[in-house]
């Protein structure tokens, strides 16, 4: 299927979807305000497990993502229609396809998974660090 926007119509609307990383770092900040205090010292996108967490408490082995809304394919049954073509449906099938393998291959290796949505953060971020502070605290 071809696109139905011009080559330049195309590279505006995707220059809105914004990368995550800032994101990222601004939460591992705030989280930094909570988690130091007590003690609790994280690795940012620790490589040496499935899906390279974005902040990992390795001594307590758990694992934290702070995933895009529209990478990671949030509420994807809604906005699947909306898509240009299917290169994107794939490659957030695919991402989600993934997400799924390294959460599981997280769980075998005895890795709590804690997910925390773009929107979330942006929204409510103390809520997004207390779910953190509770797997912390209750391993």
């Amino acid at each position: 299927m071809a696109d139905i926007f011009t080559k330049e119509k195309r590279s505006e609307i995707m220059s809105k979807i914004r990368s995550v990383s800032m994101l990222e770092r601004e939460f591992a900040r705030l989280l930094s305000k909570s988690t130091h205090p007590l003690g609790y010292r994280y690795r940012l996108n620790y490589k040496k497990v499935p899906g390279r967490p974005d902040i990992a408490f390795v001594s307590r082995k758990i694992a934290v993502f702070v995933d895009g809304d529209f990478w990671h394919g949030y509420q994807f049954h809604k906005r699947r229609a909306k898509l240009p073509n299917a290169f994107w449906v794939t490659k957030i099938e695919t991402n989600m396809r993934r997400d799924r393998r390294n959460r599981a291959a997280l769980k075998k290796m005895g890795w709590t998974h804690v997910r925390i949505w773009e929107h979330d953060v942006r929204k409510k971020p103390d809520a997004c660090i207390r779910r953190v502070m509770e797997a912390l605290l209750s391993k």
